[in-house]
């Protein structure tokens, strides 16, 4: 009986030495063997009541190819997909001074299949110029008929308006990881016209004179432009083309701008 009470006062002084140094886990020696006796506390790492760390891939946000700057030249189609207009020369534009650039700052992108198909919509920000050829000037910006200046010669006479845009692309991509692989997205670009002007440049001799009027200019308020975008990794191109006249037509004919360039995805 004393022989049983010694041992157990033994393990237990094994017990609490060692606990003291490990509190996870209590080690008891006899000669050759070594007993173990592991806690499993509410803090273990190993412990199966514990959630395990929410998987990355769980995690990670799929993102778009919207958000980016794009830029690029603009050229005026008539109805017929032509860039001249027999009766309305002033909208055959000088591709060279026509262009278009967006910044989209915001992004969306609503999973179909993981992130090799999803649907992608956001805002962005769209700044249209159109270069205007020999010298013409918006005589009125109700009627919207122009006149030929002839007295100055313009190094740079534009038409610009600002719009607020939002997508609706159907994106395909090659890679789970958006950063990663080719991806191809098609749709829809609406946008509503935010403001509009002309600006005109003379030089005259050591002089430059500068003038900006603000305006309507029979322009929509509305656009709707389909678009495609393609491109590897955070590089492509794109292509927008206007369904929406850019002018009211009970004001002038038809005139549906295209432009096409390079973005850089953020």
């Amino acid at each position: 009986m004393k022989t049983g009470l010694f041992v157990t006062f033994i393990f237990f002084l094994f017990g609490y030495a060692n606990s003291q140094e490990e509190p996870d886990t209590t080690r008891i020696k006899m000669k050759e063997k070594q007993i173990l006796i592991i806690n499993h506390s509410d803090k273990d790492e190993d412990s199966d009541t514990i959630d395990a760390e929410p998987d990355k891939e769980t995690l990670k946000h799929f993102e778009a190819h919207w958000a980016g700057i794009e830029f690029g030249p603009t050229i005026l189609l008539s109805g017929a997909m032509k860039s001249s207009f027999p009766d309305d020369k002033q909208w055959e534009n000088d591709p060279g001074k026509s262009f278009s650039w967006n910044l989209n700052f915001a992004e969306y992108k609503f999973k179909i299949y993981k992130n090799y198909i999803g649907l992608t919509t956001g805002l962005g920000l769209n700044w249209t110029q159109i270069g205007l050829k020999n010298n013409l000037l918006f005589a009125n910006s109700d009627s919207l008929w122009t006149i030929q200046d002839t007295v100055n010669d313009y190094k740079k006479n534009k038409l610009r308006a600002v719009y607020l845009t939002v997508p609706l692309m159907l994106e395909f991509c090659t890679n789970g990881e958006s950063d990663r692989g080719f991806y191809l997205a098609a749709g829809v670009i609406g946008g509503v016209r935010l403001g509009s002007s002309t600006k005109q440049v003379v030089e005259d001799d050591k002089t430059t004179n500068r003038s900006k009027t603000k305006g309507v200019y029979g322009l929509n308020a509305f656009r709707l432009d389909a678009a495609v975008k393609l491109g590897y990794k955070d590089i492509g191109v794109f292509a927008n083309y206007n369904l929406l006249p850019l002018f009211d037509t009970d004001k002038t004919v038809g005139v549906y701008p295209l432009t096409f360039g390079l973005t850089v995805n953020f």
